[in-house]
C-alpha cells in the first residue's frame, strides 16, 4: 500500500506542468536564458504577473529536484 502511496506522490510535477516551455518562451522572447528569468522574476515579483512567478517557484523547484538526482546517482 505504501508503493501506490509514493507513486501518487511522483505524479504531482505532470499535473504541475500545464504548458511545457512557456516559461523557456518567455525567456527567449526576452532574450534571456530561463535561468536569468527565473532570477528577475524572484527577485522582483511584484513586476510580474502571477502565473509568471507561479512558473518561476516551479522551475527552482524542478532544478533543485534534478540535482538532488544527479547527486544522488553519483553516489550509487
Amino acid at each position: 500500500m505504501a508503493e501506490k502511496k509514493k507513486k501518487k506522490d511522483k505524479k504531482w510535477i505532470q499535473k504541475a506542468i500545464d504548458r511545457p516551455g512557456a516559461f523557456t518562451a518567455k525567456a527567449k522572447k526576452r532574450g534571456i536564458t530561463s535561468a536569468q528569468l527565473q532570477e528577475n522574476v524572484l527577485s522582483n515579483p511584484e513586476k510580474y504577473d502571477e502565473k509568471t512567478v507561479k512558473q518561476a517557484n516551479l522551475r527552482k523547484t524542478l532544478v533543485g529536484l534534478h540535482k538532488k538526482k544527479k547527486e544522488k546517482k553519483k553516489e550509487e
